[in-house]
């Protein structure tokens, strides 16, 4: 699956070499900007002027935030920091998370967390209009419902401490209680890594959010699975049916239904599958495959499933133009001699329809 390399820094990091990272492939870096009320990074400045200087870089920053405190205060914090920088491209973040202490969170419930974290990503949305603001925070935060629905996720988990882009990005994509995060924050060592489940190209192209010309498409986000596991035989294609719909933006996918995106429209993504009881070296086959109504039209270039000792699973990459009238489906082929079961199936795309 495509993916983006990035990093963040903060005060405990020495200013970087930008030009150098982004020459060995990074493509986004973020930096710490505020914190509180009144707090401000001393080392903000020189971070990101030197992500900007080095161009071509997609460029951030993030607010550390106590939702004990006055949301319009903070927030105008944030925005004092960032506003010599900010421009088309340049991206928001709330970092929301608890102290070990728990004192940035008090005794809030989580519909206050929830409530407070949607006026700051509003109010720094209307000071820097067309500018992506999405949210970093933990699993915890996210399954004790302080994020509120469609902002974009920035997911920090550490499986194996210090690790390499490479070994992320041959991982499986991170759900998190049932959201697909844009961005997964895997390593603090020697610094903050992550990669971010776009092209370069792509996350570029969501990066200028609103500000990008009005002739070309909006992206839209698709996010689909499965509510429970099912068994698909030998022998015969057979198409998935999304059963569970988590972001659905573009109104394309029916209720259980096959079709993940309509044209016209291209479109950009994976989809994360699972399947038990696969004999080792048996293959399960994975294409999209095109459709006017019920009719099928023309295949897809075939990906692999294959059957390990470990079990099996891949990320199956989802990346074409859909014509007019038609819509696209993932099939599976078990060639094996034995059923076998989907246990996940998890779509996440960004559409670009066109008109």
């Amino acid at each position: 699956m495509a993916t983006s390399r990035g990093m963040d820094v903060s005060i405990y990091q020495s200013p970087q070499d930008w030009a150098a990272l982004k020459s060995k492939g990074l493509t986004f870096a973020f930096a710490k900007a505020s914190e509180g009320q009144h707090s401000r990074d001393d080392r903000f400045d020189t971070h990101i002027g030197g992500i900007i200087k080095a161009g071509g870089l997609i460029p951030g920053a993030y607010h550390f935030g106590w939702p004990t405190q006055d949301v319009a205060t903070e927030a105008a914090n944030y925005i004092g920091a960032v506003k010599p920088y900010a421009r088309p491209g340049f991206v928001h973040w709330l970092d929301l998370e608890r102290y070990s202490d728990g004192r940035n969170y008090g005794s809030r419930n989580a519909t206050q967390i929830r409530t407070w974290v949607a006026e700051w990503l509003r109010l720094v949305g209307k000071a820097f209009p067309g500018q992506r603001v999405g949210v970093y925070t933990s699993a915890d935060d996210v399954a004790a419902g302080h994020l509120p629905a469609g902002v974009p996720l920035w997911f920090p988990s550490y499986p194996w401490g210090a690790a390499d882009w490479s070994r992320a990005e041959s991982a499986a994509q991170p759900t998190v209680s049932g959201r697909t995060p844009l961005i997964w924050q895997f390593t603090s060592q020697p610094y903050d890594r992550s990669v971010a489940y776009l092209s370069p190209g792509a996350l570029r192209a969501w990066a200028q959010g609103d500000t990008i010309k009005e002739e070309d498409p909006v992206p839209q986000y698709v996010n689909l699975g499965l509510v429970k596991p099912y068994e698909i035989k030998p022998g015969a294609w057979d198409s998935i049916e999304f059963t569970k719909e988590w972001t659905d933006e573009t109104g394309d996918h029916a209720t259980g239904g096959s079709v993940f995106v309509r044209g016209a429209a291209r479109f950009a993504g994976s989809l994360s599958v699972t399947v038990t009881g696969l004999p080792v070296g048996d293959v399960v086959q994975a294409r999209m495959s095109e459709y006017a109504g019920d009719t099928f039209v023309q295949d897809h270039p075939i990906h692999e499933v294959i059957g390990t000792p470990g079990g099996a699973y891949a990320v199956v990459p989802l990346v074409k133009r859909v014509p007019a009238g038609h819509g696209m489906r993932v099939r599976l082929l078990n060639q094996s001699k034995a059923a076998v079961t989907i246990t996940s199936a998890t779509l996440a795309a960004l559409v670009y329809k066109e008109a």
